[in-house]
């Protein structure tokens, strides 16, 4: 029979896809931690009157990255929301989504996206610096609460059931959404804050090393977020290295094992070669001596002098005399 191979190709599979696995997901580990430390070392600001003296007095008339907490307000005209009189915002997001059965479960029919220039303010009242927000699309997500949800279930006729159902496509009907970055709600901008030739504040993008983010709420909400991310990505980098290691394990125990078992025939051949070749009477030393007379070649040369009687052990007759044997 052939041998088994060291390895199945299912198990070749596991254990490289384990790794593979594992080592993309501690990837996404690694730069989530870079991240939030990148997070936990950026001063942490509130728009105030002293911003603008700060960012003046260092390097370039910029900080590299900063965790700002402000108000939002417009820079001019700000936006109305379609569904709520005198609500206003600088960003705006209207959705239209079609729910479907069986097959396609979700289907975008409509996504707008609108935007303002808009500004961080003091919470205080007699604070006159502000902050000018810079591309806030390129934000890793947009700061949007949910102000309209509406579902609409669409009536069908029974010539539209019959094509739904030879389709194998059944419409549960179509959701609308709005959501709005209002004015006046308190924003965190995690990004670059540069001082412009003309004395205005702007917070942008980082240049370097960094992501932008924008966030309802303060920097801690954001960091709880990363750090719970991290923390999944660790997971499943470790579970992933585990599953590697116990296929792994599992492979050199099954070699192992088999090299044991190819071993076992050979000892006990050569335990049988050994008791063939020993003396009929101690089975300890080897045949030494031909006992001639019936020629037989079965005893060592101590047995032979300590027969009690000279007659051969294996056929009882008489022995004439004794030659010893070389062996090569």
């Amino acid at each position: 029979a052939m041998d088994a191979p060291p390895i199945t190709p299912v198990e070749l599979l596991c254990l490289g896809s384990s790794l593979a696995f594992s080592g993309l997901f501690y990837y996404l580990y690694r730069k989530k931690a870079r991240v939030v430390a990148r997070i936990q070392e950026a001063p942490k600001l509130q728009v105030d009157d002293s911003l603008t003296a700060l960012v003046s007095a260092a390097d370039g008339r910029c900080l590299p990255y900063v965790a700002l907490e402000g108000i939002v307000l417009p820079a001019k005209a700000a936006l109305s929301s379609h569904y709520h009189g005198g609500m206003q915002g600088v960003i705006q997001k209207l959705l239209l989504k079609e729910h479907r059965l069986i097959w396609n479960s979700l289907r975008v029919l409509s996504e707008q996206v609108y935007t303002v220039p808009f500004l961080l303010a003091s919470p205080d009242a007699e604070a006159v610096t502000q902050v000018s927000v810079e591309s806030p699309l390129r934000a890793v997500c947009l700061p949007l609460e949910m102000v309209y949800e509406r579902f609409q279930q669409p009536a069908h006729g029974f010539r539209d059931l019959l094509g739904h159902y030879l389709s194998g496509e059944k419409p549960k009907g179509i959701l609308e959404t709005e959501e709005m970055l209002r004015v006046g709600a308190g924003l965190t901008g995690i990004g670059e804050l540069a001082l412009h030739p003309d004395g205005s504040l702007h917070l942008q993008p980082p240049a370097r090393e960094g992501e932008y983010f924008l966030c309802l709420g303060d920097w801690q909400t954001v960091l709880a977020e990363l750090e719970s991310a991290r923390g999944f990505w660790k997971g499943a980098a470790m579970l992933c290295a585990m599953v590697g290691l116990a296929v792994l394990l599992h492979t050199l125990c099954r070699a192992i094992r088999h090299k044991h078992q190819d071993k076992e025939p050979e000892v006990e051949e050569d335990s049988d070669e050994g008791l063939e070749d020993s003396c009929v009477v101690c089975l300890s030393r080897p045949r030494e001596c031909v006992l001639l007379g019936c020629g037989h070649i079965c005893c060592c040369f101590r047995c032979f002098q300590a027969l009690p009687t000279r007659l051969c052990p294996i056929c009882r007759g008489p022995i004439d005399r004794v030659v010893p044997l070389y062996q090569a």
